[in-house]
């Protein structure tokens, strides 16, 4: 058995005309469809990042904003994905939303956001994330779950009920796309591949095999 199974619904499809000559566009209404269809977390991602010589990994994040300048999420930036992201500031993002049988594949550069970005974002996180934020130092080895705990409950007492700031080593990234790929799964494995690729400031649309 592949990958994907086909469950019984209308066979979908993806056509040049229905898809336009705007990515973002395409990619912001297969969102809200997914939002609309009720999966888990339609926002989640798989971040791919490698190192200076080339040695990838990949892990899930969440989408938190979307737009003409690109895809944001945020993360510690001492963090693994973050210290490979300032070495070498290309990654990958797939999208996978098995209820539509869609998966969107985007690459492309990625840079800080600016720390009011961050900031009116931090701002937003519920307080026991924030908190989390403070207290993990991420990526690096600990004793025990009880260290976690005890570090998190430290700075839990030491902000007590005021508001907590955000921290020097947190922030966003945003990615700037140059290649997004749309694949709608259809029957018999004939799916629907679109990429789009960016060249001379515009976007180049071809069909792939599936």
């Amino acid at each position: 058995m592949g990958l994907f199974h086909r469950s019984e619904v209308d066979d979908a499809r993806l056509s040049e005309a229905e898809a336009g000559e705007d990515p973002v566009r395409l990619f912001g209404a297969w969102f809200e469809a997914a939002r609309q269809a009720g999966g888990p977390l339609p926002e989640a991602m798989d971040l791919a990042t490698a190192t200076s010589d080339g040695r990838p990994s990949s892990r899930m994040v969440l989408l938190k904003e979307f737009g003409e300048g690109g895809f944001v999420f945020y993360t510690n930036y001492e963090s693994r994905k973050a210290t490979e992201l300032e070495t070498n500031p290309h990654a990958a993002l797939t999208f996978h939303w098995p209820e539509l049988e869609r998966q969107v594949r985007i690459e492309g550069s990625v840079e800080r956001t600016t720390r009011e970005e961050a900031a009116d974002y931090f701002a937003s996180r519920p307080r026991d994330s924030q908190i989390g934020a403070w207290a993990s130092p991420q990526s690096r080895e600990i004793a025990s779950r009880e260290e976690l705990e005890a570090r998190a409950a430290k700075r839990a007492a030491e902000f007590g009920d005021g508001d907590i700031p955000l921290p020097p080593f947190w922030g966003g990234y945003r990615l700037v796309p140059e290649r997004i790929e749309f694949w709608q799964g259809r029957a018999g494995r004939l799916h629907d591949r679109l990429v789009y690729e960016r060249t001379d400031g515009a976007w180049l649309r071809r069909r792939l095999a599936p």
